[in-house]
C-alpha cells in the first residue's frame, strides 16, 4: 500500500469499530456503517470511492478519527493519485501560479515575538497595541504555509513547497536573529508546522506557537487592562482548526477572560460547518449558499452580537453576509484588542 510519506497505519484503520471518519461526516451520507467501512477500505487500498468524488475537503475526518491515523491526508493523497481533483483544473492551475513563491524576500533582523501572517499581509494592521508590543511581522508567498492545497488534492505541492517555506522562515528571519519561536496568526500555518509536518515527515526547526496560546499568555500579563465585552459571540471555527483541536480549549479561556459568551449552538466545535468558501472555489455554489445560510441562521438563533473569525478566508467569505444580517464580523485578535480598550 503506497501512502508515500504520510503516517498512516492500515491495520489500525481496519480494526476501527466506529469508522467515525466517515460516519460523522456532515456532507457525505451512508446507508449504514458497513457501507462506510467498504468505502473506507477502497480508499485505503487506493481504489476509487464515491467519497473521493463527494468530499468537501473540510478536514473534519482528521479530527473525527479516534486513533489520530490521518484519514484526511490519505484521502487527499488518493484524490491526487487517481486524478479526482475536487476543483476544475484551470482554477487549480491559476491558484498554483498565484500562490507560488515569488523570490521577493530578503534577510531581515527580527525580534520576538515574530508573528507570521503567511500570505495575508493585508491583515498586518491587526498586529498592534500592547497585545503585540514589540512584535516583528513577516508575510508573503515565499513563506506561505501551502496547506490550502489539501482543498485541491495537491499533496505533491505541499511536499514541494512546505519545506521551502520553512527554510525561508529560518534562513531569512529566525536563524540570524537567534529566535526559535514563531507565532502563527492563522490555524493553517500552525496546523502545517505541527500536525501536517509530523504526518508528512517534514522537519520543523522552530517551535510554532498558536495565536491563541500567545494571546492567552499576554492576557494573563494584562489582566488589569481587560474591560469585559459581556456580549454573546458566535465563533466560526475554521476547517484548519480540525488539525489542532486542542487549541479550541485555549480559545475558550480567552473568551472567558475577555467576557465573550460563546453560547452553545448547533454548528460549533466538532459539529462546525464549513464557511462555504471552499465549495464555492470548487464551483459548488448552491451548496456553498446552503452552508452559509445554515451558519448565519444558527448564529442568529443564539442572538449573537459578534461573528468571530480566526481564518481570513472564512471572514472574506462570510463577513459581508453576516454584517448584512446584523452581526459584527471580527477577528479573534481584534475582539481581544477591543476588550483591552484599543
Amino acid at each position: 500500500m503506497d501512502t508515500t510519506t504520510i503516517a498512516f497505519d492500515p491495520a489500525l484503520c481496519a480494526a476501527c469499530d466506529t469508522v467515525d471518519c466517515l460516519m460523522k461526516c456532515q456532507h457525505i451520507f451512508f446507508s449504514d456503517i458497513d457501507e462506510a467501512r467498504q468505502e473506507k477500505q477502497k480508499i485505503n487500498e487506493g481504489r476509487e470511492s464515491r467519497v473521493l468524488h463527494e468530499c468537501l475537503t473540510c478536514y473534519a475526518c482528521q479530527e473525527y478519527c479516534p486513533n489520530g491515523n490521518n484519514p484526511f491526508f490519505l484521502l487527499v493523497e488518493r484524490q491526487e493519485q487517481l486524478g479526482l481533483l475536487p476543483a476544475p483544473r484551470p482554477i487549480i492551475a491559476e491558484q498554483l501560479k498565484m500562490m507560488a513563491p515569488k523570490g521577493r524576500i530578503a534577510k531581515t533582523a527580527v525580534s520576538p515575538p515574530v508573528v507570521n501572517m503567511c500570505a495575508f499581509p493585508m491583515l498586518t494592521g491587526s498586529i498592534r497595541g500592547r497585545l503585540f508590543e514589540g512584535a516583528s511581522v513577516i508575510s508573503g508567498t515565499d513563506i506561505f504555509c501551502n496547506i490550502m492545497w489539501l482543498h485541491f488534492a495537491k499533496n505533491s505541492v505541499i511536499r514541494e513547497r512546505v519545506p521551502m517555506a520553512i527554510d525561508n522562515i529560518m534562513s531569512f528571519f529566525l536563524k540570524d536573529s537567534n529566535i526559535d519561536e514563531l507565532v502563527c496568526f492563522h490555524d493553517e500555518c500552525y496546523g502545517a508546522y505541527t500536525t501536517l509536518a509530523k504526518a508528512y515527515g517534514i522537519d520543523v526547526p522552530f517551535r510554532p506557537v498558536h495565536l491563541f496560546e500567545y494571546i492567552n499568555r499576554r492576557l494573563d500579563d494584562m489582566a488589569d487592562a481587560i474591560k469585559p465585552i459581556n456580549q454573546v459571540i458566535a465563533y466560526q471555527r475554521p476547517c484548519s482548526n480540525r488539525l489542532v483541536p486542542e487549541t479550541d480549549a485555549v480559545l475558550d479561556e480567552i473568551f472567558k477572560k475577555i467576557g465573550a459568551i460563546r453560547a452553545p449552538r448547533k454548528y460549533d466545535r466538532q459539529n462546525a460547518l464549513c464557511c462555504g468558501g471552499v465549495p464555492r472555489a470548487h464551483q459548488r455554489d448552491e451548496y456553498a449558499d446552503e452552508l452559509l445560510e445554515k451558519n448565519i441562521q444558527d448564529m442568529l438563533d443564539i442572538k449573537a452580537v459578534y461573528c468571530v473569525f480566526n481564518c481570513p478566508f472564512c471572514m472574506a467569505t462570510m463577513g459581508q453576509e453576516v454584517a448584512e444580517r446584523g452581526l459584527m464580523p471580527i477577528l479573534v485578535s481584534d475582539l481581544v484588542l477591543a476588550a483591552l480598550g484599543e
